[in-house]
């Protein structure tokens, strides 16, 4: 079925020739600008900051990019996107071959199911016994509606404070043609991590001849951030320091999920050298720990020199006695 096709470079307003770093940086300011804890217009800026994640999610990753650029170039405007070939195949590989879903409140567009999602496109695996089979099987006993599988894209304030979605689920019955709608709640409970998986009892499939229902699974995936990189429950931030205040060293503010901390550089920090604060990352668990925040040092070294500035760098060059090409 023809969806909506997304155009993620017209989302962060770049060309489909802007390099990673271009691509990077449009992100970065977008989704300062539209963070739901910063906008006015929370609701807008929610499904705003949905639609940048997903392009970001996509043109940062490059083998997303060249799949995005291969299929998209068949998109003509004004027209439906069909799925890429063989989508149809893929997704009934698992099973449940008659039933098509559609999710909504994950965070992810149906266009980006189809093209990127589960079970080789179809955005959803299934496991389990299908409908058919279940209504097939002998004798003709209770059987267990199939598992569904989708992902959910959650937010790092999500992960730090915890969240209630409100999620829908269109399926279309495959006995009389029609599509039947629910929509319910899921907690994201504090400190969840990528790639943990969400289970909500009896969402899935319809049991058959008195079976229980299948389960729903949703997939965690992190929501990039303008600010930070998750690894694990540490955050990592990358903070640009100009030469003089690597040398010299000196003290920055420095943002958090919360309020800013401030970090004292040392005097003689290298490039790349991490500076760790403690217990600023996310939650490990319900037990209250949480894991580290590590600003990583980036320096910066000036775009153009006045001819002051340059006079003096040629003066330090020719007293210093530093030679980093020379063994210590």
């Amino acid at each position: 079925m023809p969806v909506e096709f997304k155009d993620y470079y017209a989302t962060l307003g770049v060309p489909r020739t802007a390099s990673d770093q271009d691509i990077k940086k449009s992100f970065r300011k977008l989704a300062r600008e539209f963070h739901p804890d910063v906008a006015k217009d929370k609701k807008t800026a929610e499904e705003k900051f949905k639609e940048i994640n997903e392009a970001y999610e996509v043109l940062s990753d490059p083998d997303k990019r060249k799949k995005y650029d291969q299929y998209g170039s068949t998109w003509k405007e004004g027209g439906g996107y069909q799925p890429p070939p063989g989508w149809q195949d893929a997704r009934s590989a698992g099973g449940a071959q008659s039933q098509e879903f559609h999710f909504g409140g994950t965070g992810f567009s149906d266009f980006f199911e189809q093209l990127f999602g589960r079970s080789g496109g179809g955005g959803f695996g299934f496991g389990g016994r299908d409908f058919e089979a279940a209504e097939s099987a002998q004798p003709r006993g209770p059987a267990r509606g199939y598992d569904i599988e989708g992902d959910i894209l959650v937010t790092l304030d999500e992960a730090m404070r915890g969240s209630v979605r409100s999620i829908s689920l269109e399926r279309v019955n495959p006995k009389t043609g029609q599509t039947e709608a629910q929509t319910f709640k899921v907690r994201v409970p504090v400190g969840v991590k990528e790639g943990q998986t969400i289970r909500i009892p009896g969402k899935g499939g319809d049991g058959a001849n008195g079976g229980t229902s299948g389960d729903l699974f949703l997939h965690v995936r992190y929501a990039a951030h303008p600010d930070f990189r998750a690894r694990g429950s540490d955050l990592h931030y990358d903070l640009d320091l100009a030469p003089w205040e690597a040398v010299l060293g000196t003290t920055v503010s420095v943002p958090t999920l919360e309020s800013p901390v401030k970090v004292r550089i040392p005097a003689g920090t290298n490039n790349g050298c991490q500076l760790r604060v403690r217990g600023r990352g996310l939650p490990r668990g319900r037990d209250g720990e949480r894991g580290d925040l590590y600003v990583v040092v980036n320096v910066q070294l000036p775009p153009q020199l006045s001819e002051e500035e340059r006079e003096l760098w040629e003066k330090l060059g020719r007293v210093s006695r530093f030679n980093p090409r020379q063994p210590a």
